[in-house]
């Protein structure tokens, strides 16, 4: 009876922390990502993965030589580490448990948001080219929306003059403005951008086809 009640005990501690870390708000996002990561949180130890949202108490660590961003979506901070570091996420920015510091720079409001779309954004573009795809019509926008996507090509500028070649931030944030205003035309220039900074990247090659797939003539 003991026996079976410990075990009940601890059935109970580990559900209770599955149900904590499930329901735990993000507070950012991995945004560039280049080499192996592991996150440990109340769940356990996994591989990060490059636009998989972040929770406050996940701790990072990064080895010699690899790179990792991080943007929080309270303020826009991001964040650039290069191993070998260890450090935990906050509430609006990390610390830094063994290693240097981050490079800082604030990125435009609602970028970070838009970033961590980009998982929900190559699910459709799968879902398109396995033949499940919406309508390919582009539509006629409001002013409002014709605004916002005149924003996004500003803010595309701006962060493609402060950002390294081989990191696709700004072309992940516009492209998801382009997707919700079904854009595919436009679209199609900012993919082919994207498979030129980083051409072994799976997710890019998936979006690359769906724009094609959407604008090639009928």
């Amino acid at each position: 009876m003991t026996v079976v009640r410990g075990l009940a005990i601890l059935l109970s501690a580990a559900l209770a922390a599955a149900a904590a870390s499930s329901f735990a708000a993000d507070v950012g996002v991995i945004n560039h990502l280049a080499g192996l990561v592991t996150i440990t949180n109340g769940v356990g130890t996994t591989k990060a993965q490059a636009y998989m949202n972040i929770n406050e108490g996940d701790r990072f660590e990064v080895p010699a030589g690899v790179i990792v961003k991080v943007a929080y979506f309270q303020g826009g901070r991001q964040e650039s580490f290069e191993g070998p570091v260890s450090f935990v996420v906050g509430s609006n920015q990390s610390v830094v448990r063994r290693g240097s510091g981050p490079q800082v720079t604030m990125l435009p409001s609602g970028v970070p948001q838009k970033i961590s779309q980009t998982p929900d954004l190559v699910h459709i573009a799968k879902l398109g080219t396995a033949g499940v795809a919406p309508s390919s019509r582009e539509l006629r926008l409001t002013p409002q929306q014709q605004a916002e996507v005149r924003q996004a090509r500003q803010i595309y500028a701006k962060l493609r003059a402060e950002t390294p070649a081989d990191d696709i931030t700004p072309e992940i944030a516009r492209i998801s403005v382009l997707q919700d205003h079904v854009l595919y035309t436009e679209m199609r220039a900012i993919v082919a951008e994207m498979g030129k900074r980083q051409p072994g990247n799976r997710d890019v090659m998936v979006l690359t086809e769906y724009v094609r797939l959407k604008t090639e003539p009928k």
